[in-house]
């Protein structure tokens, strides 16, 4: 096979790697003798200085990784001329390859730096860089995007050194303000752009240099901020109508899945999660979070409308009830995640103002999703199922809230309301929300009023025992945990042994993710069965043994089924007492 002089040359560079890796210094772990000679390392790192400015991206790629990995010895003690080679390539606009060779050098480096390098490096580092961020006619976006990726990474090792440096630290980060806000907000203040990932990687390094910033250099920071707020607002805002066309909707592409020529994700949604990320950190800040309040109701408002289901989650969520539990109960990252813990971050941070900034946002998108629906769109249920999820996540707080003596009526009679209509929609048609209507009456159960949720349990033993999609399931399962140990015997008893015909299937079809909440599901079930103890024993007794026979490994699947014959054991054994007291 005859290799082309490009194939050989990205060869020659990963081997060299590999080399510097094995040979280049003695008492390394990886260390292999023999070692590479001083005069031939000497020989090697001018070599491979002259050739980063090779045309070739990839070989270009190859060879900063190469310098990179001998920088990580020599350098700056042995290697002194680094750093002013590569200042001198990125800082002449003639010799765009060595910009890009030089940067792709810089971006290794200052991923692995120390509170030795960073004070010496930022102030020869910084001003280059700023020339290449604040210049997009003469640097393409990927170069401009790894000029901040260092600023992240310096930035984040201060932040770290200021714990024990603080004055040090803050004499370093001051001057860098000013001009660095500047070139954030005229990056953030122009919309977000639909489908061009370029603009959401170098926001994306934008918001995660002012999470640093934030974190670290708060009371630094606040009178510069302000200046920042504004752009960022357009950023968050104009992103919504992109993520909506491009993941919610799927009319566009939202990139899922994609990673460019480094190896980083290009995803929307990636941009998203890091946009809430930044937005939680300044809601959190006790110093910033007072410059957002004024607007807390818009920012709930946008944040619910960001935790619509994509057609990718609709895809993979309809066939598979087990990746659907495990997407919301795990913690998963997603838009949706991120986007509730922004929200109970508000709650937390701006307590009864949080709250009400809930509710309203909740109630605008509902009567939002009712004009929709009226008008035929076909993608209604989504906001409102956004709507309830957001509330559902939230009860524990909503409901704590509550009970320090805040009115919560208005969140009472709004989630009835929803209840009321949505148990009357088509749940072949709209399962998911359908399914979301069963949770957020289990979540809401203490403060629903009793007619609510007998009809909601009606519902709930309807849906169980119907060949209806795995999220409805789910949804009467949570429903059936919280309502059955409340409910009234003469709804129930009519209905057990379809029940626990129901849920037996569903166990002998379920995964690890599901058996834990039917399990939970049936225990309660058995416990509203308590009159009917024979009954109970006959039918569900062989499928818990055989469940607890199948997963007596893992602890937390066999304790469940355990827990169900503990209850069936009891309840058999208050029967044999109240016969042999009779008799």
């Amino acid at each position: 096979m005859i290799l082309d002089n490009l194939t050989v040359l990205y060869l020659a560079a990963v081997l060299l790697k590999q080399l510097v890796k094995k040979h280049w210094q003695e008492g390394e772990d990886s260390f292999e003798p023999p070692v590479v000679s001083d005069d031939e390392k000497d020989i090697i790192r001018r070599m491979l200085l002259l050739a980063l400015d090779d045309p070739h991206r990839k070989i270009c790629t190859a060879i900063g990784m190469a310098v990179a990995s001998i920088a990580m010895y020599d350098w700056p003690e042995i290697w002194s001329d680094l750093l002013p080679f590569l200042l001198n390539l990125i800082n002449n606009q003639t010799n765009l390859n060595g910009v890009h060779g030089a940067m792709k050098c810089l971006v290794l480096l200052s991923a692995d730096l120390d509170d030795k390098v960073v004070p010496t490096l930022i102030p020869a580092l910084f001003p280059s860089l700023l020339t290449i961020v604040s210049s997009p006619q003469i640097y393409d976006t990927y170069i401009r995007t790894k000029a901040l990726s260092i600023v992240y990474s310096c930035t984040s090792m201060l932040g770290a050194m200021s714990g024990v440096y603080n004055a040090e630290t803050g004499s370093l980060v001051v001057p860098l303000l000013k001009p660095w806000m500047e070139q954030f907000s005229s990056i953030l203040e122009i919309p977000v752009q639909s489908e061009n990932p370029d603009d959401w990687s170098i926001r994306m390094e934008v918001l995660k240099c002012l999470n640093q910033f934030i974190q670290n250099f708060s009371s630094l920071i606040k009178s510069e901020f302000e200046a920042v707020l504004g752009p960022l607002w357009n950023t968050f805002v104009s992103s919504l109508r992109v993520y909506e066309l491009a993941s919610i909707e799927g009319t566009e592409d939202s990139y899922e899945g994609r990673y460019d020529s480094d190896g980083s994700e290009i995803s929307l949604e990636s941009f998203v999660i890091q946009l809430f990320e930044l937005l939680l950190t300044i809601v959190g800040n006790s110093r910033l979070g007072k410059v957002v309040a004024a607007n807390v109701k818009e920012l709930v408002y946008y944040t619910i409308a960001f935790l619509q289901m994509t057609e990718q989650q609709v895809h993979s969520w309809s066939v598979d009830a087990n990746q659907f539990i495990a997407d919301e109960e795990d913690a998963t990252y997603s838009c949706r995640i991120s986007g509730v813990l922004l929200l109970e971050e508000i709650v937390n941070s701006f307590g009864d103002e949080g709250f009400l900034a809930i509710v309203d946002g909740a109630k605008q998108w509902f009567t939002e999703s009712q004009v929709r629906k009226v008008a035929g769109n076909a993608s209604w249920w989504r906001i409102r199922e956004a709507t309830l999820f957001a509330l559902s996540s939230l009860s524990e707080q909503l409901l704590e809230t509550q009970e320090s003596g805040f009115k919560t009526s208005n969140l009472k009679n709004m989630i009835e309301q929803i209840v009321a209509e949505d148990f009357q929609i088509d749940s072949l048609e709209y399962p998911f929300l359908y399914a979301r209507v069963f949770t957020s009456v289990a979540k809401f159960s203490s403060v629903i009023s009793s007619g609510v949720l007998e009809h909601s349990l009606d519902a709930a033993l309807k849906a169980i025992t119907m060949n209806l999609s795995p999220p409805v399931k789910v949804g009467a399962c949570r429903a059936l945990a919280q309502l059955l140990p409340k409910a009234k015997k003469e709804i129930v008893q009519p209905q057990l042994l379809g029940l626990f015909s129901s849920l037996t299937d569903l166990l002998n079809h379920a995964s690890d993710e599901t058996l834990h909440m039917i399990l939970e599901t049936l225990q309660e079930a058995v416990k509203a069965g308590h009159e009917s103890p024979a009954l109970v024993e006959r039918v569900i007794s062989p499928v818990i043994l055989n469940v607890w026979a199948s997963h007596v490994l893992d602890p937390f699947i066999s304790i469940d089924a355990l827990e169900v014959l503990e209850v069936m054991v009891l309840m058999l054994v208050l029967l044999l007492i109240f016969i042999f007291r009779v008799s």
